[in-house]
């Protein structure tokens, strides 16, 4: 399948229960609760900040990146995401609300192929 056609690359994507209607993120293909079959499920991509850390450190190649924010966001739906933060954070805070952006992750330095995913930004 080309990876254009892939509806995580673009949407913010999990699955959701048939049968207890739990959501997960990611997904997953059985619930781990009743252990019925899930489904795709396009995430809203809003939440609230539960706690959040400010990196100064950096694997290799990404140093240039620091300092940066990460934060455990709970989502609308439920399920709690690990993520950075974008834009202007001089005003993050526990429980302020966010939403999910499409942003740059890294090029790879051998192709210079550009990959993109999801991140966080504070809402106004």
């Amino acid at each position: 399948m080309p990876w254009r056609a892939k509806k995580g690359r673009y949407n913010f994507m999990g699955t959701e229960c048939a049968e207890c209607r739990k959501i997960f993120y990611p997904g997953r293909p059985y619930c781990q609760d009743c252990h019925k079959k899930t489904a795709d499920k396009k995430l809203s991509g809003r939440g609230v900040i539960l706690t959040y850390t400010e990196n100064h450190t950096a694997p290799v190649g990404f140093e240039k990146y620091v300092p940066y924010m990460i934060a455990i966001v709970e989502l609308e739906e439920g399920p709690m995401v690990a993520g950075q933060v974008v834009g202007d954070t001089s005003k993050i805070s526990i429980g302020k609300k966010v939403h999910t952006v499409f942003r740059k992750l890294f090029e790879d330095g051998d192709s210079g192929l550009i990959h993109y995913g999801m991140k966080f930004e504070l809402d106004e």
